[in-house]
């Protein structure tokens, strides 16, 4: 993955420009979030560059994204999610939109992926975005059975 990236970091290096508010950036997005990294940040503990960083996006008033990856979330994770959006960072669990008639594992993907590009305003065009029902879908859902409404 490091060869992908145009700069990588230690993580024990507080000292790495992005440990700087003076450093400018349009956001971050930590993807995947731990609820580790979710609770450092939630209580602002800097232990390593990633948490810091991500102090330094919220005190600097920019985008924080945090792609939480826990499940089912227990009321200390809640708890965490609450504290980091009213610091002013989204949640954004990787939910599917089944809207979008995902075929393949990478449409999924693609549809996170792009959920968080929409957070920074960056354009994309990498699921299909909601604008009614499809021409094929019934007016009304169909009726279940009996069967159906016990399971």
């Amino acid at each position: 993955m490091c060869a992908l990236a145009d700069v990588v970091h230690d993580s024990r290096d507080l000292a790495a420009a992005v440990s700087s508010g003076s450093f400018l950036t349009l956001g971050m997005a930590v993807v995947p979030c731990s609820m580790k990294t979710l609770a450092a940040v939630a209580h602002g503990f800097s232990g390593d560059l990633l948490a810091r960083a991500a102090d330094v996006t919220l005190k600097e008033r920019r985008r924080l994204v945090l792609v939480t990856r826990e499940t089912p979330l227990g009321l200390v994770h809640l708890r965490n999610m609450t504290a980091v959006t009213e610091a002013g960072a989204v949640v954004l669990p990787p939910v599917p939109g089944f809207y979008a008639r995902p075929r393949t594992i990478d449409d999924l993907i693609a549809h996170t992926v792009g959920k968080v590009l929409d957070q920074f305003g960056i354009e994309h065009h990498l699921f299909r975005r909601w604008d009614g029902p499809p021409d094929d879908a019934p007016d009304a859902p169909a009726a279940r059975t009996p069967e159906e409404e016990t399971l």
